[in-house]
């Protein structure tokens, strides 16, 4: 994860404009749709420059987690523009440094958690012991929500992405062929929703801590 950490440092001032035309172009509809319906505490895993906020629900509490102080620092900018301006005090909104593989939060704290495009970042290696501390955090009955690419079955489609993942994994250090779904078991957790939310290239996979 070190490697990981030095990576979101470096490109953390230029990660926004690096993103723009994707952000209007492709994922606000889906960060709003990652927080549809949720309420109470939540976990933003992954938050990044803070591009969530202005989707987080009403009245809710929202811990957003980051492994990159650099992006970190820009997420609290965001959040001192955006809370003003829309005047959003209804909103608990907390950043802090930490791991998705050592979170450091208690057992059955969080009511939901979503992590946009966090598991497209995780080393294959990293995949399931992040699904089993999001699964230790998580309540019973609690939903996870995980936002990924996956290869297109599209001829022009992939061959696009395949001459966009060298600069992705050396910008982002990030992959389209992650394939989350694969270690959702084996972390105890159980699909309840899988689904392509941007052609076949963002799938939303909706999952929970399987019943004792």
């Amino acid at each position: 994860m070190a490697s990981k950490r030095r990576t979101y440092q470096r490109i953390a001032g230029l990660y926004d404009l690096l993103d723009v035309a994707f952000e209007y172009g492709r994922y606000r509809p889906l960060r709003r749709l990652m927080f549809e319906g949720l309420s109470g505490k939540i976990l933003d895993a992954g938050v990044g420059t803070g591009r969530n906020m202005a989707f987080y629900p009403s009245g809710a509490n929202v811990i957003g987690i980051d492994l990159s102080e650099a992006m970190l620092a820009r997420a609290r900018g965001r959040q001192t523009r955006a809370m003003g301006r829309r005047g959003r005090a209804d909103i608990d909104v907390e950043l802090r440094a930490a791991s998705v593989l050592d979170t450091g939060f208690a057992d059955d704290e969080f009511d939901a958690i979503v992590a946009t495009f966090l598991f497209c970042v995780l080393d294959d290696a990293d995949q399931q012991p992040a699904l089993e501390e999001l699964k230790r955090i998580c309540k019973p009955g609690g939903q996870i929500r995980i936002l990924e690419y996956a290869w297109s079955k599209s001829l022009f489609r992939r061959l696009i992405m395949r001459a966009w993942a060298p600069w992705v994994k050396w910008a982002y250090g990030a992959a389209f062929d992650r394939d989350t779904e694969q270690y959702v078991e084996a972390a105890g957790l159980e699909i309840i929703e899988s689904r392509f939310v941007y052609k076949d290239i963002i799938k939303l996979i909706v999952v929970r801590p399987k019943k004792a």
